[in-house]
Formats: C-alpha cells, sequence, structure tokens
C-alpha cells in the first residue's frame, strides 16, 4: 500500500482498522488530487468518521459520524478548511465521554472546565502525547 510510507506515527501505533481506513482514503486521494496535503486532509477527514485521537493513537469512536462542525461541512466550503477542526478530538461526543478522556490523560482542571475547554485541553493533551511517543 503506498500509503504506508506516509503514514503519520500516530496511526502506526493505532488499530489495524484505523491504518486500513486511513490507507484506502489516502491511496484513493492520491489517484484523484495527487500527493500532498489535499490527499492527507481527505484520508483524517474520513478516519475521523469512526476513529478519535486518544493521546498518541486513534481509538475506535462509540459512535460514526462526524467529529467536529467542520467534518460535518461538505462541498466547497469545507474544502476551504473556514471553519477550524478538532483534531482529532471528537468533539459531538458526549461532555460525559470527553471527561473520561481527560481522567484517562490526566488533564488538570477537568472537572470545572465546560465541553469546549475540555476538546482544547484534550487536543492539547494528545499533541503532548504524540510529541512524548514520537521523541
Amino acid at each position: 500500500m503506498p500509503a504506508k510510507k506516509d503514514m503519520p506515527s500516530t496511526l502506526q501505533r493505532s488499530p489495524k482498522k484505523a491504518q486500513e481506513t486511513w490507507g484506502k482514503t489516502h491511496d484513493s486521494a492520491v489517484e484523484r488530487y495527487g500527493e500532498g496535503e489535499r490527499a492527507h486532509r481527505t484520508a483524517f477527514d474520513s478516519l475521523k468518521h469512526s476513529f478519535e485521537k486518544v493521546g498518541d493513537h486513534w481509538e475506535p469512536k462509540a459512535e460514526k459520524g462526524p467529529s467536529d462542525d467542520q467534518a460535518a461541512k461538505s462541498g466547497p466550503a469545507a474544502r476551504r478548511g473556514t471553519t477550524p477542526t478538532a483534531g482529532g478530538v471528537d468533539a459531538n461526543a458526549s461532555k460525559r465521554h470527553l471527561m473520561e478522556l481527560a481522567r484517562r490523560l490526566d488533564v488538570p482542571g477537568r472537572s470545572t472546565m465546560s465541553k469546549r475547554e475540555l476538546v482544547e485541553a484534550l487536543q492539547k493533551a494528545n499533541a503532548r502525547e504524540t510529541r512524548k511517543a514520537s521523541g
């Protein structure tokens, strides 16, 4: 699979199904758009419908569907990326689920955070864990 050489380290530490989802979408996008950022974005968009980033890897979501407002869009506006993404955090998950992930990642101050604050804190915690695993 050509995508194997381009697969991000977070996916290399993820379940085989996540790797296959990203890889198949990436290869298809490369055929359609050419190699580069657009193919990677397309592959991650597909991945985020079934998986969420937890720390330094991706895990299956309890319910399939868009993970944030950007992923819910379609058409030209979605391709322009006018809405920020949640970086793999399932911003559409329940606050209870986000709180559990924050507990697993030892996010300080989580008990007093709003749902939006939890999403932002999880994005930072995921980035920190990815840096640690990659370093």
